[in-house]
């Protein structure tokens, strides 16, 4: 169904409507000539303080209190954490059970940036389309899918909550708009089911509807809900869903404009990174991680590299490079006892070595409802990776411990089987696995969850501070490079952390596994194999006991033993791959001078171990014959003082493996 059909259905249904009315409230929309226009930042989160929810801190704190002991005083730590308004019915944009309304929470928004000396951000989600969660039960809406639900939300919904964030009083605040998670993605993978199918044209519209009316408030930020890693990860998904929001924003008015960025696993328990299987085309037992049953050759395993190559993806549809990504990361820790804390190389099965290495412990991915061993993820930060990450902040947009949903019962009628943890689901491969949900209360969406707040501050990782000290760890290190290579030996620098509590030391990773730890910003790793790859990641450690996030892998190449590729030819080359969706990826490769003299020039080669396809480059000229590749020096970044470095890029095209190619570098 067309929009164009939509709309003369919405307007013949409109007179018939009886809904909530009195909702608007009496106030202006513009801003008056004496107040200044608030600017519209690139980072809305940089710089400034998220919004403490009272409702969110009184739940914590009553559950504190009666938990008491060790267990209460971590628990009341959870509180100081900024957390998501969500306005998921109608009546919560006035408040209703006993809950604030959206005016509400902005007056106390404005009170707490009046108390302080930083912007706030209050992070409002936009959750009641018509038809909600088509593809679920637990969290359906209060809206049916039809022209007549499509006029209720425009109407009674989206244009009174526009009608409150554009009051002038509020315009020096900032609001986050995180826009109806689980809509679009259902347009792309759910047509096969009878209700997504009818709800698509309605989730296309009522998003396009939210986008034209909190874009024209200038000091609001629309981010559109991308689903988790292990939902569009796969290429077949991820490249229709880079056309379906590009469609949707080229719908609008104000075009790519009205997208300011976009938010992944909100809700979700999919890790931030799996430190242990940085690569899923690492061969165990003859097969590649990828193909393991809980990965189902999905490429991608975490939310870090879900990000970055869905930014690629979307950039690559029209969005600019401006766009921002942001990460819900309130139960995707998978801290505590279980949690590995090295590499298992002993299983010999890729589903065996995957088991034994992975952080997130559900027995099937596709599990999602009050999820067992979940706990609290990375605390709310802006640029957690640095300033030249596509990734800018993580978020708590679903408060830990407000339940998933209910399952089926006597009592709960209206419960979704993925929630019954004596159910099973199957993964359509002919294969059943547990709900893997808790199994000690029936709680419907939204209400408070006692034992699931009390795991997941349990599983925290980073862990809270039994001191009662910062929880908020250092930002990951930016700008790993590899300085220097020979046949034995990679050399690493970075760019310093920074956090609240002093930054106290790194950890080198080499290949998911810890090598060391450094108390300044640089590490030379020795003892390497000659005329081979290594991915070095580092994390920081504070003052306070936290880590931060892992910072971006970069790949080295030692140089093969007696010279050619290292510091005897004069230079070295590493690589690391930017952005890979399983069909196709983008790499960079860094040049260094390691001689003692400039250099004029210099040349990269390697071959490929698979079927990539080079298709187009920058920063060097390169050229492709078979497997074996060259690419050769610009008039402009040929010359190279020692120890300076320069770089170039490329994108290509493969099908099956894509392991990292040994690189040799010469120089003149």
């Amino acid at each position: 169904m067309s929009r164009s059909v939509l709309r003369r259905l919405r307007t013949a249904a409109a007179a018939s409507l009886l809904g909530v009315t009195g909702l608007l409230p009496s106030i202006g929309a513009a801003t008056p000539a004496h107040a200044a226009t608030p600017v519209h930042v690139t980072n809305p989160f940089a710089g400034a303080t998220g919004y403490l929810n009272p409702d969110f801190a009184a739940e914590v704190k009553a559950q504190a209190t009666a938990d008491g002991g060790a267990l209460g005083a971590l628990e009341t730590q959870v509180a100081a954490n900024p957390t998501a308004v969500w306005m998921d019915h109608i009546g919560a944009i006035a408040g209703d059970g006993g809950r604030l309304g959206l005016q509400a929470h902005l007056d106390h928004a404005l009170a707490q940036q009046q108390a302080g000396s930083t912007p706030v951000v209050l992070q409002v989600v936009i959750y009641d389309l018509p038809g909600r969660d088509c593809a679920a039960i637990a969290s359906n809406g209060e809206l049916p899918a039809t022209a007549a639900g499509l006029t209720t939300y425009e109407t009674q919904y989206i244009d009174p909550i526009a009608a409150v964030l554009a009051n002038p009083k509020y315009a020096g605040l900032r609001v986050a708009a995180i826009i109806e998670p689980d809509s679009l993605p259902n347009t792309v993978t759910n047509q096969s089911k009878p209700a997504c199918a009818t709800a698509a044209p309605f989730y296309e519209s009522g998003v396009e509807y939210a986008l034209n009316k909190l874009h024209a408030i200038p000091n609001v930020y629309n981010y559109l809900d991308i689903g988790h890693a292990g939902w569009l990860g796969w290429s077949t998904n991820m490249v229709p869903a880079g056309k379906e929001y590009a469609k949707i924003a080229q719908a609008t008015t104000a075009g790519f404009a009205s997208v300011d960025g976009f938010v992944s696993d909100t809700a979700n328990t999919t890790p931030l990174t799996e430190p242990f299987l940085t690569n899923p085309d690492l061969t165990v037992g003859g097969q590649p991680l990828k193909s393991a049953n809980f990965y189902q050759y999905n490429p991608v395993f975490d939310e870090y590299h879900y990000n970055t190559a869905m930014y690629s993806t979307l950039v690559s549809n029209g969005f600019p490079s401006s766009i921002g990504m942001l990460v819900d990361t309130s139960r995707n820790g998978w801290g505590g006892p279980t949690r590995p804390t090295a590499l298992n190389s002993g299983p010999t099965t890729v589903d065996a070595y995957v088991a034994a290495n992975k952080v997130d412990k559900k027995p099937f991915r596709g599990d999602w409802c009050n999820i067992n061993g979940a706990g609290i993820g990375a605390r709310p930060q802006a640029l957690p990776y640095g300033a030249g990450s596509p990734i800018i902040a993580f978020l708590w947009v679903k408060p830990p411990g407000e339940s998933d949903g209910d399952y089926p019962s006597a009592t709960h009628p209206h419960g979704d089987p993925h929630c019954d943890p004596n159910g099973t689901q199957s993964d359509g491969n002919g294969n059943s696995y547990p709900t893997d949900s808790m199994s000690d209360a029936n709680v419907p969406a939204g209400q408070w969850y006692p034992a699931q707040f009390r795991q997941l501050v349990q599983n925290a990782y980073p862990a809270f501070d039994g001191s009662g000290g910062t929880t908020t760890g250092p930002t990951a290190p930016s700008g790993v490079t590899v300085t220097g290579t020979t046949s034995s030996s990679v050399s690493l620098s970075w760019t310093a952390s920074t956090g609240p509590a002093a930054v106290t030391g790194y950890s080198v990773y080499r290949n998911g596994v810890k090598v060391a730890t450094a108390t300044g910003t640089s590490y030379t790793d020795s003892g390497l194999s000659a005329a081979t790859a290594y991915q070095y990641t580092v994390t920081a450690q504070d003052a306070a006991g936290n880590t931060s996030p892992a910072s971006l892998a970069v790949t080295a190449t030692t140089a093969t033993s007696g010279g050619g590729g290292g510091g005897s030819s004069g230079c070295s080359a590493t690589y690391a791959v930017g952005n890979d969706w399983g069909s196709g990826f983008t790499a960079g490769v860094t040049v260094a001078n390691t001689g003692t003299t400039p250099t004029k020039s210099w040349t990269v080669t390697w071959s490929w171990g698979g079927n990539q396809q080079i298709t187009n480059s920058w920063n060097a000229t390169t050229a492709q014959s078979g497997a074996a590749v060259t690419a050769a020096s610009q008039a402009y970044n040929g010359a190279l003082a020692p120890n300076a470095t320069t770089s170039f890029g490329f994108q290509a095209t493969y099908a099956g493996g894509n392991t990292a190619p040994t690189l040799t570098c010469t120089a003149s």
